[in-house]
């Protein structure tokens, strides 16, 4: 079990073999990137079968502009790839999750599928490509988290 904790939340992870804070700023610190002009998403954990983007988001108190939003979270994803990409580790399949704290279900379904058709989820070129860009991707809010994700405890520490 992998425990880890970002923006005031912790996470537990089952069945992890690794979960570390992917966008972390500390450059003293092994899991620090080494650039800063992409974008990363908050955790990336490994399983044995798959990597897990997490990107979390709280909009409990604040306005945001829908396109701006998405775009963003598509290139946290695409960036995050291309760092993992450079440090060879894009050899399972990938899984990414958008945790939008505050959002409504109806928004959250919206963006998912607004991201699964943008980055893109599931599609490749199978002539050329050698695997996906994305397995799969959900957007979801605390309550669809704890749902969705039931062996992933997710606890508020703020």
């Amino acid at each position: 079990m992998s425990i880890i904790v970002v923006d005031g939340f912790s996470f537990e992870f089952k069945n992890a073999i690794t979960v570390f804070k992917f966008d972390e700023a500390n450059d003293g610190l092994p899991t620090y990137h080494g650039v800063t002009q992409l974008k990363a998403v908050d955790i990336v954990a490994e399983f044995e079968d798959y990597y897990l983007f997490v990107e979390i988001k709280d909009y409990t108190q604040n306005q945001f502009d829908y396109t701006r939003l998405k775009d963003y979270l598509k290139y946290k994803f695409r960036d995050t790839f291309l760092y993992r990409y450079a440090e060879n580790k894009v050899d399972k399949p990938i899984r990414y999750i958008c945790l939008l704290i505050g959002m409504d279900n109806a928004l959250c379904s919206k963006f998912y599928k607004d991201l699964n058709y943008e980055l893109p989820v599931g599609i490749s070129n199978p002539k050329r490509w050698k695997h996906n860009l994305a397995e799969s991707c959900f957007v979801v809010n605390l309550n669809r988290w704890s749902k969705n994700f039931p062996d992933w405890h997710i606890r508020n520490i703020r």
